[in-house]
């Protein structure tokens, strides 16, 4: 049996390789099938083959345009879909038009599956934003042959619907929960804190860089983690999700705070199993990156989310934590709201424990359950 999937994957984002990871582990406990069998469409094809021991190709050939480029990877990786016996694209937040290539670029793929004959999922993915009416468009055409759809949380869904995909969607949580890992003790009073942070607005980084809004962001997050530390009396740990980018602004934050004694910096490229037992070891963590929080409730760890991006919201919303949700506003306008959300599990403690517990053996259990999708599209070859 040979089975590709396609997502953003060999980008040195180690939350889309958390999810990688996942449905690489999922599909190995459901089918009889080895490394050299799946294929996985990569940014960097050498770095994949090597860490998981697939067959790894490019996930596009640039050119001069958008549409060449399309038409390029079109043209090369047809004939590598064309052998498979089923089709993933997934998961992550893929069903977008932000950068305004990726409804376009995995649509390319469901094309290429469709005219070879061969099955695709739509697999644990996030939908939008979906602004423009070419990837309203794609994402429609994507869905309408995939033989199932599943998203990552009920916004998607909706999203999805709304913009006129007439199949059934299943919500089945990310992938990235089906790497559950529960941390063997909990402490009694929590004070080792770890935060992820975006570079949201760097230019660098954002897809529109804006010096004076980048400048803001970090001054504001250095001056509630300050706040933090003096009211809480907490530790804290930065940890990089997407390397080396997230490293450079929590050096930049760094900077800014003036409890820069009690504040450390883990430089280095955190594969996710390492990001599991970083996660583990925090108290709490703080994140903007959505898989910060995914891989923290795997190891049963209570999370504070700071919302950057949609995705963030739906999650806080989809485990019904929207009071520990922060908006990127709320941060600047307050420079006590990220103590206040701290203050906030310390007097409750033991009760987020368990609520946190419930949660991660709930998101497990529904991201399990997605093999079966998988399996239904196989059988209906």
């Amino acid at each position: 049996m040979k089975i590709g999937i396609v997502g953003n994957y060999g980008n040195d984002n180690n939350g889309d390789e958390s999810i990688l990871v996942g449905i690489l582990s999922q599909l190995k406990s459901q089918f009889s099938v080895k490394d050299e069998d799946i294929t996985v469409f990569s940014n960097n094809t050498q770095q994949t083959s090597e860490r998981y021991g697939v067959q790894s190709y490019p996930l596009y050939y640039k050119q001069e345009n958008l549409y060449k480029t399309f038409y390029k990877t079109y043209r090369t990786n047809q004939k590598y879909v064309s052998k498979f016996d089923l089709l993933i694209i997934g998961g992550g937040g893929i069903l977008m038009d932000f950068y305004r290539r990726e409804a376009h670029l995995y649509s390319t793929y469901a094309l290429m599956a469709k005219n070879s004959k061969v099955p695709y999922v739509v697999y644990g993915c996030g939908a939008g934003p979906l602004d423009t009416f070419t990837g309203r468009f794609m994402i429609r055409l994507m869905c309408k042959n995939a033989e199932n759809i599943s998203v990552r949380d009920p916004e998607s869904k909706q999203l999805l619907k709304k913009i006129g995909v007439k199949k059934d969607i299943t919500v089945i949580g990310d992938p990235a929960f089906s790497l559950h890992k529960p941390k063997e003790v909990q402490v009694e009073k929590p004070v080792n804190i770890g935060v992820s942070a975006v570079p949201i607005y760097n230019a660098n980084y954002w897809p529109s860089g804006d010096v004076e809004k980048y400048e803001a962001y970090v001054e504001s997050m250095a001056s509630n983690l300050d706040h933090t530390i003096e009211n809480q009396n907490v530790n804290i740990t930065f940890f990089a999700t997407k390397y080396p980018q997230d490293v450079y602004v929590t050096k930049d934050i760094q900077k800014k705070m003036r409890h820069k004694e009690k504040v450390k910096i883990i430089d280095a490229n955190l594969h996710p199993e390492r990001l599991l037992e970083v996660t583990s070891s925090f108290d709490i963590v703080i994140g903007t990156r959505l898989h910060s929080l995914i891989l923290a409730t795997n190891t049963q760890t209570p999370i504070i989310a700071l919302s950057y991006h949609q995705k963030v919201s739906n999650y806080m919303k989809l485990i019904n934590a929207q009071n520990r949700c922060i908006s990127i506003e709320e941060i600047q306008q307050n420079p006590n709201v990220i103590a206040e959300a701290v203050a906030h599990i310390q007097s409750n403690w033991e009760e987020i424990i368990e609520e946190t517990k419930d949660i991660s053996e709930r998101l497990y259990s529904e991201a399990m359950s997605g093999k079966q999708l998988m399996v239904k599209a196989v059988k209906g070859k």
